[in-house]
């Protein structure tokens, strides 16, 4: 029996969101401080690194790779940087599990180590789309074997050099957009990524929190090969998208007042509290502050009557990985709540519109999927039973929505919540959700 499928959330209905918490680390910002301060000169210290198997995923490779790395000891990591020519062979694949950002990141970053290396992860994310990155990497002269679907395991051959290259990329998506900009560290003369739509920045701000001169101007990034990092020293904000499964679940439930804290507030990362608020939402940002380039801030939230929208495009990008909690909120709301334009949400760690769509349904609420979208008619959440197919925030989004519902909502399928954020049952627990987990 897979593992994976012996993991079951068992919530009670009702209940309110009370009191402080800081949930974990961010996971984009986690994998980045490995790739950065292992290939930085010097001794870099991570505090608030994500401990979920994602993140653990790149640091293991890392380790495979020759870096000394201590920790993680809660959130603390001490990494010893060899620089940008001090990665080794690893003597056997790198499993990266369920991680997509991992696999996607380190293609670039290993296509110009002269080295060979393949790159393996789990069944979920051997049917993930890696074209999207190999492609552009083929141009920069990688030499990158897929499968012929174009999945993993991806089999990296040493190039006598990458070239730079002026990219415009086909789709927003930060992971791709990272990883040209890692290849381009090893490449000659400049490469330049520019973007359709908005995605996250942690790459750009993490390269020039080390030290890494990067030009940003609008939609394009670019940089030269034949820089270094300087080790540095990060306190990783809170993530979002595990902090939007609270602002969702204090906004619908009665009688919540929930204080969130040291969230990451990056501009491209801030969709979920936009839609929320359009939505009614009551939520408070307090004490902006600044954490190794990153902009962090304390985040209150108060229950409030939400009404249906219609989710505004430019906003997608910004929340591609909160749209499982999203689609609680509008379950929740009155009227009508129409997504369009996120067809992304088909290709993650599951297909979210569909997945999503039929546990609503499970549950009472009427959600037609749609090609790129969803349209959800709020209305009275049921009990019932959901499968998360494995997807860690499918899982955490019908856990919240049990603060709503008639009667008990069972979850199949939720160890891989440990992905991005473990300790989320005991979490959630202390803050009111009525949750316990059995395997």
């Amino acid at each position: 029996m897979n593992p994976s499928h012996s993991v079951i959330f068992n919530i009670k209905p009702g209940g309110k969101l009370q009191g402080s918490l800081r949930v974990p680390g961010d996971k984009s910002i986690s994998h980045r401080s490995i790739m950065f301060g292992s290939l930085a000169e010097g001794i870099t210290q991570v505090t608030g690194f994500l401990e979920g198997d994602d993140a653990l995923a790149t640091l293991n490779a890392f380790r495979q790779m020759g870096v000394r790395i201590e920790g993680p000891d809660n959130g603390r990591v001490t990494i010893h940087g060899v620089g940008m020519q001090g990665l080794k062979a690893p003597k056997e694949p790198l499993d990266v599990g369920n991680s997509g950002t991992s696999m996607r990141l380190l293609c670039g970053l290993l296509a110009g180590q002269g080295f060979e290396v393949t790159l393996v992860g789990d069944r979920s994310l051997s049917g993930r789309p890696m074209r999207r990155v190999t492609t552009p990497l083929e141009k920069m002269g990688a030499n990158i074997e897929a499968t012929d679907a174009g999945t993993a395991p991806l089999v990296i051959h040493p190039v006598d050099h990458l070239q730079g290259i002026d990219y415009p990329m086909p789709v927003a998506s930060a992971q791709v957009k990272s990883c040209l900009l890692l290849a381009g560290l090893y490449a000659q003369g400049k490469t330049s990524t520019t973007e359709p739509a908005p995605t996250r920045d942690h790459t750009e701000r993490m390269m020039s929190g080390f030290g890494y001169d990067i030009q940003r101007e609008g939609a394009k990034a670019t940089l030269s090969g034949g820089g270094h990092f300087t080790a540095c020293n990060l306190d990783i904000p809170a993530d979002i998208s595990s902090t939007a499964f609270f602002l969702v679940g204090a906004t619908i439930a009665e009688g919540s007042d929930l204080m969130l804290e040291h969230v990451g507030i990056n501009p491209t990362r801030i969709g979920v509290i936009n839609i929320l608020r359009e939505m009614g939402a009551d939520i408070e940002v307090l004490n902006e502050r600044d954490a190794g380039g990153e902009p962090v801030a304390d985040l209150h939230v108060r229950s409030s009557k939400l009404k249906g929208i219609n989710i505004p495009e430019d906003q997608v990008p910004l929340a591609i990985d909160e749209f499982p909690a999203i689609f609680i909120a509008a379950a929740c709301a009155e009227g009508e709540t129409i997504l369009t334009g996120a067809e992304e949400l088909r290709v993650k760690e599951s297909d979210r519109i569909q997945v999503m769509a039929d546990g609503l349904i499970a549950l009472g609420i009427d959600a037609q999927p749609t090609p790129d979208g969803m349209i959800i008619k709020g209305g009275e959440i049921q009990g019932g039973t959901v499968g998360s197919h494995g997807d860690h925030r499918i899982a955490m989004s019908f856990a919240i929505a049990a603060l709503r519902a008639s009667g008990e909502i069972t979850i199949t399928d939720c160890a891989n919540v440990n992905t991005s954020f473990p300790g989320f049952v005991s979490l959630a627990a202390k803050a009111g959700l009525n949750i316990s987990s059995a395997s």
